[in-house]
């Protein structure tokens, strides 16, 4: 076990999340829309991003399926963004 995992699988613990979240499908959702928050709009973006998706879900009665549903919807918000300040900043 690695790092990574070892604090997932404590804080999942101390927080009793442990039987909340599939923590692989959390892991690979969490990671990738870090990566294309912080490439797509800033680094500091995506763990606020984060914390706000996970907020998000918790208030679905069915958090894991929301929860990538919002992960899909807001790699699309990012990318979208990182292209409309790509446009943005182009000379005219």
């Amino acid at each position: 076990m690695n790092t990574l995992q070892e604090w997932v699988n404590l804080v999942c613990q101390e927080l009793d999340l442990g039987d909340a979240v599939s923590l692989a499908a959390m892991q690979s959702r969490v990671l990738d829309l870090s990566r294309d928050v912080a490439h797509g709009v800033a680094r500091p973006a995506a763990p606020l991003t984060a914390y706000l998706l996970g907020l998000a879900a918790g208030r679905s009665s069915d958090p894991e399926t929301t929860a990538d549903e919002l992960a899909q919807r807001i790699c699309l918000l990012a990318q979208r963004w990182s292209e409309d300040q790509g446009a943005s900043s182009e000379p005219r």
